[in-house]
């Protein structure tokens, strides 16, 4: 049996500690360090899985352990250089989305990878949720143009908002949960990008200056398909509505159901959650009904957040030990990076932005 990948987790807050007690469990995977700039956080992590080194400087924590890969879970700010770091250290990398905070240091990190050889996946949970590849499947059939409309507002407060606040001193919340959703358009139509369209506004003087914590991007693709994602934090968002996931084209819509009952929106399981899909067909019989009933796809059965972090680190261990060939995910990384910034740019200039 081969030794174990001997990794270092950087940031220990929520999608850090999840990756972390993935690596715990697998055994392919050896943590060697805990890092983060707080104390509490990788204190309380190290306790609860045993026992770790823990650090509260990244390069230190780099310099000590040499470890074989570094999962680097950090404020978006951060992710450029840590990663430039890991990659020039020999580590493979996991970095929670998104990649970098510009597309010029995108392409700086994708040169990097290629001339280290090194293995890059970048957080898209998405892309190893069950239920989400279906939709994307099933989104695929309905013809062209699509019309894809999807959000996800979160109502936070406490120590909700102050994460969110923090995150908002680097970017936007469309871009920060934007990389996801045009990801998804993009898988959808497997079409090019031309332009990006968006508004926003600043909805609290707890920002830092020029921020706005709501923003909706429109997006449009070379197929003729559009797609719209809206995006808000803070403890002013309504929660009607807040969860938006459906697509239509010439032959029908799917939908994604959110789960009925009470799920706050700032419920981190209630962002991946399904509960069933709804695919409607718009083909009609000569009386003008319809064809075929709609068709429920229950998912209630899907994965939760720390299974599909667990799912995310299986991917980045088969990357690493059957040496995949990841270059396609890196420039879909960078292709909905480079959307979320051109939706940024248009909200500060109010103008219609190539992409």
């Amino acid at each position: 049996m081969p030794a174990p990948i001997r990794i270092l987790v950087v940031g220990c807050g929520n999608m850090g500690a999840s990756h972390a007690r993935a690596y715990h469990k697998m055994k392919e995977f050896e943590i060697v360090g805990l890092a983060s700039r707080g104390p509490e956080s990788r204190q309380a992590l190290s306790r609860e899985l045993g026992g770790y080194p823990d650090f509260s400087n990244f390069e230190e924590a780099l310099a000590a352990t040499r470890p074989d890969a570094v999962s680097i879970n950090t404020y978006p700010d951060t992710h450029v250089d840590y990663v430039k770091k890991a990659l020039a250290a020999g580590a493979h990398v996991f970095v929670e989305k998104p990649l970098a905070t510009t597309v010029e240091e995108c392409l700086e990190i994708r040169e990097m990878v290629q001339q280290t050889g090194k293995k890059l996946v970048v957080g898209y949970i998405l892309r190893v949720h069950p239920a989400w590849m279906k939709f994307i499947e099933i989104a695929r059939g309905l013809g062209k143009p699509l019309v894809m409309r999807m959000n996800l507002n979160q109502q936070s407060h406490g120590a909700t908002w102050e994460t969110h606040k923090k995150l908002m001193d680097s970017m936007s919340p469309i871009v920060d949960c934007g990389v996801h959703y045009v990801d998804i358009m993009c898988l959808m139509t497997q079409a090019r990008p031309i332009s990006v369209n968006a508004i926003g506004a600043r909805l609290s003087d707890e920002l830092i200056p020029g921020m706005y914590n709501y923003g909706q991007l429109q997006v449009r693709f070379d197929d003729g398909s559009v797609g719209w994602y809206e995006a808000a934090w803070g403890p002013m968002v309504s929660e009607t509505a807040f969860f938006v996931k459906d697509v239509m084209g010439p032959k029908g819509c799917v939908s994604i159901v959110d789960k009925p009952g009470d799920e706050a929106s700032d419920d981190i399981d209630s962002h991946t959650a399904t509960n069933s899909l709804r695919i409607h067909y718009s083909e009609t019989r000569a009386d003008g009904s319809f064809a075929r009933p709609d068709e429920w796809v229950d998912t209630t059965s899907e994965p939760g957040h720390q299974e599909l972090c667990d799912l995310e680190q299986a991917y980045f261990l088969r990357a690493i030990q059957e040496n995949m060939d990841l270059s396609q995910h890196l420039e879909d990384a960078i292709n909905s990076l480079r959307i979320v910034l051109a939706a940024d740019e248009s909200v500060r200039t109010g103008r219609v932005v190539g992409v």
